[in-house]
């Protein structure tokens, strides 16, 4: 008797947990029915975004397995033309040749490139209260003109400029060229391979100069820059200081709004795509494409990126579902 009076309350209490939406909460969690393997290449601007999108979509669809591999723009753009991946993430404008062998895109969400310097540059305090000017940086990486830190600011020291770019080809590159009035293949300095490579290689250097994807110069824990990188401010209206409005490097989120309310010029500020070869067809890929253009915008601010325009997001949401024929040109 006292076994079926014990078996009785467990069975009424699964019943109230039931009732209370303990265990039903639970199962709403995920969506059973959708499985395969979504496989991703490309931009190390977009790893880190996509990588946090990819864990909060298997928490709703566990049986999705998605792989994903950093290797550049370029690399991304030319396996998803390939169909060697179902994804590239590109980090830079699609190129109308690339058009023409079938790249269709999503724009994801924006973030920007940034100036870097080593920690330990003698010359770091006159550098960071009075930046530089876009004319500066295209000396050094352009024209080569300028070679000395005594050549940038008034007071360095006459050592040289040891200059890093990207050796693979990349959004960052592409797009910090672009700012310069160049192109990647234009960019002088020592090629290093991706994005932790080179803000590695500059941390390592105290004369060195480059450029990073702010995700790669900010922690994500502290949102401070990393230890032994300094964000070199752009002197935007080149009055020889960096002014209160152009004071924005301190932390991730101070940048991010910067880039959010265009203070911050783009370039080196840009959109960020998602690229296939022709629309998606298989269902696994469009569903994650659906839910990244949507639910899954709620992650983007906390990783360290910049929402797009909703009007922008439901466009491309419409074009992914076939809502929408033609691919705007951008």
């Amino acid at each position: 008797m006292k076994s079926t009076t014990r078996a009785w309350t467990v069975l009424t209490m699964i019943g109230l947990l039931c009732m209370s939406g303990g265990v039903v909460a639970a199962a709403e969690t995920t969506k059973p029915g959708l499985s395969g393997t979504i496989s991703i290449s490309g931009a190390w601007a977009l790893y880190p975004m996509v990588v946090r999108w990819a864990e909060e979509f298997n928490k709703i669809h566990p049986d999705v397995r998605i792989d994903i591999a950093a290797g550049g723009a370029g690399k991304g753009m030319a396996d998803a033309l390939a169909r060697a991946v179902d994804i590239g993430m590109v980090s830079r404008n699609i190129h109308p040749a690339e058009i023409e062998r079938g790249a269709w895109w999503v724009s994801v969400t924006k973030d920007a490139v940034v100036p870097v310097a080593c920690e330990a540059n003698p010359a770091l305090d006159r550098l960071l209260a009075t930046g530089m000017t876009k004319e500066t940086f295209a000396s050094i990486w352009i024209t080569g003109e300028v070679g000395t830190w005594s050549d940038v600011v008034e007071g360095g020291a006459p050592y040289p400029v040891r200059v890093y770019t990207r050796s693979d080809a990349c959004g960052a590159a592409q797009t910090w060229a672009e700012y310069l009035g160049g192109t990647q293949e234009e960019l002088l300095g020592v090629g290093v391979y991706g994005d932790p490579g080179l803000a590695d290689a500059v941390r390592r250097d105290e004369l060195g100069i480059g450029f990073n994807n702010i995700n790669y110069v900010y922690d994500a824990e502290s949102k401070k820059p990393v230890a032994g990188i300094e964000i070199i401010p752009i002197d935007l209206n080149a009055n020889g200081t960096i002014d209160e409005e152009e004071d924005f490097y301190g932390g991730r989120d101070e940048i991010v709004e910067a880039i959010a309310g265009d203070v911050y010029p783009s370039p080196p500020a840009r959109d960020l795509h998602l690229v296939s070869q022709g629309r998606p067809s298989r269902p696994v890929v469009v569903e994650f494409l659906s839910w990244i253009l949507s639910e899954g915008q709620a992650y983007v601010h906390e990783a360290g990126y910049i929402r797009l325009a909703d009007e922008r997001l439901a466009r491309d949401l419409a074009r992914l579902r076939g809502s929408e024929s033609t691919q705007e040109q951008r």
